[in-house]
């Protein structure tokens, strides 16, 4: 379904927001617990020594470009993929942007920004939040999607989404969670034979970097130069770029590999315990570190789960969803088994039904 965009959601509202009084067990915030682990603190802690030079991020820049087999011209480090957001929509030359929801909120808040109309393809519960590729209009020049999507933790087939490539059209796809998929199955970084592709990849979530700011594009040479004429001198700090070299390499790659699977375990104990409501029905395709629930009056469950320690993620924010959303970040079993009691808890607190 597409629909011209409305001012009825809060795009700036993020999941650190429900966390901010502290003292709450934090399933809010999508960044992996009992991160950063301690070898990365280390890099990073060493990388002060070198603070009074300015940074230098050929070599990072080198890194990413190795671990995704591509010419270091197809990558630009970011301060975060929600720079790279603002780049794009600041750089590029867009007519017709189009975002397809529910999705994270920043593209289209960068696109309002600076000035752009932007369109919504909203997908719907009743097709599982799946994308269909002729959802998008046709004359759409520049379309963002999420994949796997937050909230709704949907991962699209590759060639779903490759099949919304055209010439003239660029298409942006957010993979800040691709990591957390065992595998990453359905990845398009690396691709160079789709036209107009740009990938978006954060190491703020698998790593727990959110404070650092640190992720990436990969893009054609002609659109990453356009990006990168649009940056601030020195955007990424020496720390940061000491972070990403660390977390490309092959061991942290396979450090990530094994969380993937360890969430993918969690997330599966995690469906299981919520299955055993009656009241909440869980987005059950979920292949990401999150998982998107529906129940009524979920607005006072989320505060008798704040009164009861928890901290969760309000989805009326995201365009395509309502006030009987929720998004739940994966946690370990102990957390989950804590948190499905607190649940139990909220609900009959707000009265059954």
């Amino acid at each position: 379904m597409h629909t011209p965009t409305d001012a009825a959601h809060d795009l700036r509202h993020h999941g650190d927001a429900e966390v901010r009084e502290g003292g709450l067990t934090d399933l809010a915030v999508n960044v992996r617990a009992a991160t950063p682990p301690a070898w990365l603190k280390a890099r990073i802690a060493a990388s002060l020594d070198t603070l009074a030079a300015y940074p230098d991020g050929r070599a990072a820049r080198a890194a990413v470009a190795e671990r995704h087999g591509l010419p270091v011209e197809r990558v630009l480090l970011t301060a975060g993929a929600a720079e790279a957001f603002v780049l794009i929509a600041r750089a590029l030359a867009v007519h017709r942007p189009v975002v397809v929801h529910p999705q994270f909120t920043e593209p289209e808040a960068a696109l309002r920004d600076a000035g752009h109309e932007v369109g919504r393809v909203l997908l719907r519960e009743e097709d599982g939040f799946r994308l269909a590729p002729g959802d998008v209009p046709e004359d759409a020049d520049l379309v963002v999607v999420g994949n796997p999507t937050n909230p709704t933790s949907v991962l699209h087939p590759a060639q779903s989404i490759a099949r919304l490539a055209r010439p003239g059209r660029t298409l942006v796809v957010d993979e800040a969670f691709m990591d957390a998929v065992p595998g990453e199955p359905e990845a398009l970084a690396g691709r160079t034979d789709i036209p107009g592709l740009v990938v978006l990849r954060s190491l703020t979530k698998t790593w727990g970097l959110a404070g650092l700011r640190i992720g990436y594009v990969l893009a054609g040479p002609e659109t990453v130069a356009a990006l990168e004429r649009a940056q601030p001198l020195w955007p990424v700090s020496t720390p940061a770029l000491a972070a990403a070299q660390a977390c490309v390499a092959p061991q942290a790659l396979a450090e990530a590999t094994r969380a993937a699977h360890r969430v993918a375990a969690d997330r599966a104990h995690l469906l299981a315990g919520l299955a055993e409501f009656e009241e909440v029905r869980a987005v059950e395709a979920a292949e990401g570190p999150f998982v998107l629930v529906r129940m009524e009056r979920a607005d006072e469950v989320r505060v008798r789960l704040r009164g009861l320690g928890f901290a969760v993620r309000r989805g009326d924010t995201f365009p395509g969803l309502g006030p009987q959303w929720l998004r739940l970040a994966v946690r370990d079993r102990a957390t989950t088994g804590r948190f499905l009691q607190a649940l139990d808890q909220a609900l009959t607190l707000v009265g059954r039904r």
